[in-house]
């Protein structure tokens, strides 16, 4: 896996045995992320909602560290399965109450897919605060891979 943090973005890359279209569903569906999106201990999803088309909202609710409740959740903003998921981003850790921008691309070959997830317009501290997506890569990957 690839990172790359500059100018308030972070920019991730992953490999997965698996179809875009699995990957995207994985993504998308409340039932199948709320599976994967999360680590006992460290936080877990416990609630998903999807309104999938341009302009619709999502939520995603759970459980962090130490017990406490967060939300993230926003508007997608552009939608082209399996290829393409980008979506808003406003996160009730994030100090900064900024909106950014997460944007996964897929690109298939052979059955294997190149995940790049970019998230930017975050704030310096948001940025910096961030370290999650090289974990949540991994946890979509496993899952994936282990359905497929």
């Amino acid at each position: 896996m690839n990172q790359t943090t500059a100018d308030e973005t972070i920019i991730q890359q992953i490999t997965i045995k698996a179809p875009a279209e699995c990957i995207f569903a994985a993504l998308t569906e409340p039932e199948q992320r709320s599976r994967w999106w999360g680590a006992e201990g460290r936080f877990q999803v416990t609630h998903m909602e999807s309104d999938l088309r341009p302009g619709g909202k999502w939520l995603m609710r759970g459980m962090g560290m130490g017990g406490r409740d967060f939300h993230v959740g926003g508007t997608y903003v552009s939608i082209e399965p399996p290829r393409l998921l980008a979506f808003t981003w406003l996160a009730t850790w994030d100090p900064s109450g900024r909106e950014s921008l997460v944007r996964f691309d897929l690109e298939e070959r052979d059955g294997v897919t190149t995940v790049r997830l970019t998230h930017s317009r975050l704030s310096i501290e948001g940025a910096r605060t961030h370290k999650g997506w090289p974990d949540i890569l991994e946890w979509l990957r496993a899952y994936v891979e282990g359905r497929s």
